[in-house]
């Protein structure tokens, strides 16, 4: 059962396409090294940067000194199950932190990092370092940095480009709640049951996951929280020798990069939102918000296609309900594309403008009665590859999202809610309506909020990047976070455009402002457009 409420930019035009192109969706193994934390432990310094900065710990911060005065010990990193390890220019290296904050001088736990040190000709023009969280939650920055590194060539001049796997996520003490054939079987479960017997089936495949993560992560599944991830990026900016936060997150890591300002303001330094979390709705918001914003991504689909969209949304939520009475066959042995599955793949298909061409072919081929082609957007969506390996990626999101959010919809709740999500979007409304339910039934750890909290007051200004057409986290979260933010600090950039993020997506307004912001220091007026 997955989630898209909050996404990872993992289902960019370039991951997919390469990963159809191979006929490969992913890595059996999550980025880490030989201990697990994201490479070996040899020594060796970026030859770009010479000898680390000294840490740099707050005077005013309460945690020991072995925690914020720790030195890094960077090696070579290397790979994850095929595929090679990045690059000379990357390093690796695991940091310590407490595993519970209310006790510092406790337990810790490793944060598997991974850096890229900046290419500035001189000392002096090198600003520090960028940290970068790509999504989730659940996302392994470690292995995302190097495959994206291209696309901020740029911000490489002045920063070492830094990133992180959170605590819970690969390399940083990674949650594994099932087995790969567990998560294939539960690919089979109904996400829009239709009898009492499907409900019971769905609602004990999601108490069941709960229970695998109790197991798997034990005393770390409470420490799982959004707010515990911030406090661990400011460690990591201490022990990085920077005195401010210069941070780039997207999607989930919009959420992760407020709750950063709102605990730590003083410490705000450039930081970057793009494809924005509305950090004002709860679990049934979340859900509300994107059955819309995938609603509308559809039918801008459509329309490109020369399709009448109200006709085109008929057609594929006819396509949905044949393949929930009866799945697809697949040229995958042993498989069939289930309801889950072919609602997956249309999903992921619609994050990026450069994928709807798969997404047309994948859906003839269905009505063709050929479930091949949406199968192969789910696996990559999912992380599966072709031996029937799973990442951990899901797990993790599902533990961190279920820790946050104190919200708890029952069944009934869902039910009561079907008529409205329906009417918001007859493909995903039914979907996105039992996922409030689903998610975090019977979750073995409370949640900690309704909303998250990212008021800002004193922090230096935050741009903060909206696209009109992005189905995974919609526009409208963009504005909510700049007010939520507070007056002087949220600055608002839209994009009018298509797809999940805005930087690196064809737009040389975009990527000028934000590199301008982030290198030079330019705050843009807030409410700046850029238009194709």
């Amino acid at each position: 059962m997955p989630r898209f409420v909050r996404s990872a930019a993992l289902a960019t035009a370039a991951t997919l396409v390469a990963a159809l192109a191979v006929g490969c969706t992913g890595s059996s193994d999550d980025q880490g090294g030989k201990d697990g934390k994201g490479g070996d432990r040899s020594g060796g310094r970026p030859a770009a940067q010479g000898a680390d900065p000294k840490p740099r710990p707050d005077p005013s911060s309460t945690l020991p000194a072995a925690v914020v005065s720790q030195r890094l010990d960077w090696g070579a990193c290397e790979g994850s199950g095929k595929d090679a390890p990045p690059g000379g220019e990357w390093r690796c290296a695991t940091l310590k932190v407490p595993l519970d904050y209310a006790k510092p001088d406790g337990e810790t736990i490793g944060i598997a990092l991974i850096r890229a040190a900046s290419t500035a000709k001189k000392r002096g023009d090198r600003i520090g370092s960028l940290l970068f969280n790509f999504g989730g939650p659940g996302g392994s920055g470690v292995s995302m940095l190097p495959a994206f590194a291209s696309a901020y060539g740029d911000l490489r001049e002045r920063y070492d480009l830094v990133s992180f796997d959170p605590r819970g996520v690969a390399g940083s003490e990674g949650v594994r709640c099932r087995s790969d054939r567990q998560t294939q079987a539960a690919e089979k479960t109904d996400p829009t049951p239709d009898t009492r017997a499907e409900e019971k089936a769905y609602l004990a495949d999601a108490a069941a996951f709960g229970a695998g993560c109790a197991r798997a992560a034990k005393k770390l599944l409470p420490h799982l929280s959004t707010a515990d991830a911030a406090r661990d990026m400011d460690v990591i900016r201490q022990v990085l020798g920077d005195e401010k936060l210069h941070y780039f997150g997207i999607s989930y890591g919009t959420e992760l990069g407020g709750t950063y300002a709102h605990l730590f303001p003083k410490k705000v330094g450039r930081l970057t939102l793009d494809a924005v979390v509305d950090p004002t709705a709860g679990a049934v918001g979340h859900a509300r918000n994107q059955a819309r914003g995938f609603q509308r991504a559809l039918e801008n689909y459509l329309r490109s296609s020369g399709e009448v969209p109200a006709t085109g949304t008929r057609k594929i939520a006819e396509l949905l309900r044949r393949v929930d009475a009866k799945p697809l066959r697949t040229s995958t042995p042993g498989r069939r594309l289930t309801e889950s599955l072919a609602t997956t793949g249309i999903t992921v298909a619609l994050y990026s403008r450069q994928t709807w061409p798969v997404l047309t072919d994948a859906l003839e081929k269905a009505e063709k009665g050929d479930g091949s082609g949406l199968l192969e957007l789910a696996d990559t969506y999912n992380d599966r590859d072709a031996s029937g390996a799973y990442s951990t990626q899901s797990h993790s999101q599902r533990a961190i999202a279920c820790r946050d959010a104190k919200e708890r919809p029952t069944a009934a709740d869902a039910k009561a809610r079907l008529a409205e999500f329906r009417e918001i979007s007859p493909v995903f409304g039914g979907f996105m309506a039992w996922d409030t339910a689903g998610w975090c039934h019977d979750w073995p750890v409370a949640g900690l909020r309704d909303t998250p909290e990212v008021s800002a007051p004193g922090a230096a200004p935050i741009l903060v990047v909206g696209t009109t057409g992005d189905p995974a986290t919609p526009y409208e979260g963009a504005r909510k976070m700049a007010d939520e933010l507070g007056e002087g600090v949220g600055v608002q950039l839209t994009w009018k455009g298509e797809g999940h993020g805005a930087y690196g997506n064809g737009s040389d307004c975009v990527d000028g402002t934000v590199n301008d912001y982030l290198l030079k220091g330019e705050v843009p007026r807030d409410g700046k457009v850029c238009a194709p």
